[in-house]
């Protein structure tokens, strides 16, 4: 089959929707399918030989955060020449009720399309703004699927229609095995973060808190995080005399993302909410590595209730900093977390998730045969 995916976001700066693009497409590729995926990026970015550049991104403030997005008159052209040359059996658009690449490619083509929705939010006011300009192009999706019950309830509430729930994936064989960075244990005493450091809804504010409340008592404790950011902002939030443990890596290569997560005792997800799943979690347990999460709705689904990983009180310091000592005090605990967090894992195995995920575009492409066009 000749699939055609789209990025809604910049390549160039990681994202979980960028990597649950990325693995889909090197799953299906490894399937023996012909896969396609454009997506904005920098010029000069460094694009595996399957994606197409739309252009550069334009940061946007979006659901807490900020997306790079792009959306206008040059990334519609690239687009549509896209498909125009690409001739897909199916189109799959990631995000399309984003103003970015998705919604573009909507408009512009026809023919078997399935949309992935992966946002989960309570209220957006510009979403409702939005919907009826959306429509026109939401009409013409022929498949959709939620990543998450609340990607799913997302979609229902501002958008209306339904989705199969097919979940994010991860490749667990990437993650299982690799030595830890040089300097880092695992050793009983460091506190890993992996996320970008200026999002607010990231919580890494609380886990900083957390670490200068745990600090005192524990000499050896250590804090890695890995992730952009402003690095002199973070340490700022640190008092003096514990900035020394405290180790920054920026952003990391994938190899050395995989060696991070087996350099910690306990890796922490202190994420104040927006998460509709949670795919640092299926890496941080395809690693094996004991997690303590933030208990929202979506990182207790994916931790099995706290089976898989160990839960807090949403934004609270102390609850973390009370959560993290017994972790790192119980050695036999943390074996078994890692040991139900590796099984559990396996069901979000791109193995598995592909397969799903490739039956629904079968149906899309049974209901509308013919390949995917542009309407010029």
């Amino acid at each position: 089959m000749k699939i055609g995916i789209v990025c809604p976001y910049t390549w160039d700066v990681p994202g979980g929707v960028q990597a649950h693009i990325r693995d889909l497409a090197e799953a299906l590729i490894a399937d023996g399918h012909d896969v396609s995926v454009i997506t904005p990026a920098a010029e000069d970015a460094p694009l595996p030989s399957y994606v197409t550049s739309a252009g550069r991104a334009v940061p946007v403030p979006y659901n807490g955060s900020v997306a790079r997005l792009a959306f206008g008159f040059l990334s519609a052209n690239r687009v549509r020449k896209w498909i125009r040359e690409g001739r897909f059996d199916v189109l799959h658009v990631h995000e399309p009720a984003v103003p970015s690449l998705g919604v573009l490619a909507c408009w512009v083509a026809r023919g078997p399309i399935v949309a992935t929705f992966h946002a989960s939010y309570e209220r957006s006011r510009a979403m409702s703004v939005a919907a009826p300009m959306l429509q026109s192009a939401l009409e013409k999706i022929n498949a959709r699927i939620a990543v998450s019950d609340a990607a799913r309830r997302t979609l229902v509430e501002h958008l209306g229609g339904d989705a199969v729930l097919i979940p994010n994936g991860v490749t667990v064989s990437r993650y299982a095995e690799a030595t830890p960075l040089p300097g880092w244990g695992p050793d009983g005493g460091v506190i890993g973060f992996l996320g970008r450091m200026d999002e607010p809804r990231k919580g890494l504010p609380v886990l900083l808190e957390a670490f200068s409340l745990l600090a005192p008592e524990r000499p050896g404790l250590r804090l890695l995080i890995a992730g952009p950011g402003d690095h002199d902002d973070v340490l700022d939030r640190v008092p003096k005399q514990y900035r020394d443990r405290v180790g920054l890596l920026g952003m990391v290569s994938e190899a050395d993302k995989v060696r991070a997560y087996h350099s910690v005792d306990v890796f922490c997800a202190p994420n104040l909410g927006g998460e509709s799943f949670g795919i640092v979690l299926t890496e941080a347990m395809s690693a094996g590595a004991p997690i303590l999460a933030s208990d929202i709705p979506a990182f207790r689904r994916v931790l099995g209730g706290g089976q898989a990983g160990a839960l807090f009180a949403t934004g609270d310091a102390a609850a973390l900093a009370e959560e993290a000592a017994r972790l790192l005090d119980d050695p036999g605990r943390r074996a078994k977390l890692s040991d139900e967090a590796r099984h559990a894992v396996r069901k979000y195995d791109w193995s598995t998730v592909a397969r799903d995920v490739l039956r629904v575009y079968e149906t899309a492409a049974a209901a509308d045969a013919g390949v995917v066009e542009d309407v010029a």
